[in-house]
Order: structure tokens, then sequence, then C-alpha cells
């Protein structure tokens, strides 16, 4: 009875952790969803918001382009002879879709080695270390979504050169995110966060 209660206490207690959330078209309802006790995504977020000085919505939005708020997110296989699962294109992982060598360059700058991509309070520290590091070397203001995303995307370099000057979709993403910070701006006004 004791062992069984036990584990339906953890399962409660674990189930409030786990998974995706399902409402995140709203922001204030992905809060609501990943809040609580053991969990508070809000806090993390407003605490990378402090630390370098980029908003919640920018942070959230790019996070929602990247992975859809999906912890183990990963880009789709490509396909041997059009339809045997192949190699992923890159080894962009987690919430922030961050690949190997720029999580390695983000543990190696600010010393936090033990940092994941899978977990959303290290993936939104990354996004505003990242977006912290675009308005260093490229100008762009921490509030700029669709610049900061093209940074993300493009890398500092490739945003440097113009390369997404001509990259319909490139530019196009960069719209839909700045388009769901302004979004997610709007909702926290009314959110009483």
């Amino acid at each position: 009875m004791r062992i069984g209660l036990t584990l339906l206490l953890a399962t409660l207690l674990l189930g409030g952790c786990a998974g995706t959330p399902t409402q995140t078209d709203n922001v204030c309802a992905v809060f609501d969803q990943r809040g609580g006790w053991f969990n508070n995504w809000y806090k993390y977020a407003k605490n990378t918001e402090k630390e370098y000085g980029v908003p919640v919505p920018v942070l959230m939005a790019t996070i929602y382009k990247e992975s859809g708020f999906q912890a183990r997110a990963k880009p789709p296989r490509t396909k041997l002879l059009g339809f045997i699962p192949w190699k992923r294109p890159s080894s962009a992982y987690g919430y922030p879709q961050a690949l190997d060598s720029t999580w390695q360059w983000y543990q190696d700058d600010t010393g936090r080695h033990g940092a994941k991509r899978n977990k959303f309070k290290d993936a939104v520290r990354f996004v505003g270390w990242y977006h912290y590091q675009s308005h260093r070397k490229n100008g762009v203001a921490r509030n700029d979504t669709y610049n900061l995303y093209l940074n993300y995307y493009a890398g500092h370099g490739g945003y440097a050169r113009g390369t997404w000057k001509n990259n319909k979709w490139m530019k196009g993403a960069a719209q839909r995110t700045a388009n769901t910070a302004n979004r997610y701006q709007q909702q926290m006004n009314g959110c009483g966060r």
C-alpha cells in the first residue's frame, strides 16, 4: 500500500514536468501549463531576461519557432533513395535546436558545462546568451526579434555577410518569429504576470 501510494504521488508530481505544452499559441497558457514548484518556465525566462536583457516574448518566440517547445526535437532525417530514413542534416537538438558546436561554445563561454539542450531552464538561458552575442557582435537591439532570429539561423558571420538577404525562406521565418513575439507580448500584458 505504501509503495503504491509513493509511486502514485511520484507519477503525479513528475507528470506535471513532462511533455510538451499543448496550447502554444498563447504564451500565458504555455506558462500556466509549465508552472508550479518543480518546473516554472516563466521564472526561468524572466531570470534570463534580467541576465541578458532579452525580453521574455523574444526568448519564448525563438524557442517556439525552433522546436515548438519540444524538449527532444531534432531535424527530420534525410531520405536515401527517396524513402529510406538516413542521416539528420545537422546536430541541432532540444528546445533551442542548438548545434553541438554552438552549444559547446555556450558551455565554454559561460562555464555551464552541465547545461542540457533538453532542459528548458538551460535552453532559455542559451537563447538569451546567443541573442546577447548577436547584440554584441552585430549591433542588433535585444528586442529586435526579426534580426535576432536572422542571427540565430544564419549565425553571426552569416548575418554579417548578409547571407539572409536573398533567402526568402529565412526572412519569412524571421518575420513569423517576430510576429509571434509581438503576439506573446500582447498576451503577457493581459495575463497577470
